[in-house]
């Protein structure tokens, strides 16, 4: 599944960089334990092809390092503008901030972990009634 919007348009990030506290309970995990929000992350940006759990072990051993080349990948996918500078310096200078940031675009954008069995909850098109 392609996440792309179909516009040549870049678009601004739905929130800042220093939004964090927006997100409390995402905050506070991001702050003690990254490696989760990033495993998080790449699992919905990979499209479940990434487990949580192996995101978050590459996390550990890697770092800043993975997580500015997830953030670029994220960024290619929803035509999302540079900002504030290149996604590198965003993950070496403000690594949790990022990626606290990354998550909440995730969410907001309707992409999000269940709780149930690790599957992958994705919005669906349309609004109809289903049984």
């Amino acid at each position: 599944m392609s996440h792309a919007y179909s516009s040549g348009a870049l678009s601004s990030w739905s929130t800042g960089l220093f939004g964090c506290f927006s997100d409390v309970p995402n905050c506070c995990l991001t702050i003690f334990c990254p490696c989760i929000t990033f495993g998080r992350i790449a699992e919905i940006v990979d499209d479940g092809n990434t487990s949580c759990g192996r995101a978050c072990a590459v996390h550990a051993l890697t770092g800043w390092l993975i997580s500015c080349l997830y953030r670029s990948k994220m960024r290619k996918q929803y035509m999302l503008k540079r900002s504030p500078c290149d996604d590198c310096l965003v993950h070496l200078f403000c690594g949790r901030c990022a990626l606290c940031q990354e998550y909440r675009e995730l969410h907001i954008r309707g992409y999000d972990k269940q709780n149930r069995g690790g599957t992958m909850a994705v919005p669906k098109p349309g609004g109809g009634m289903s049984r």
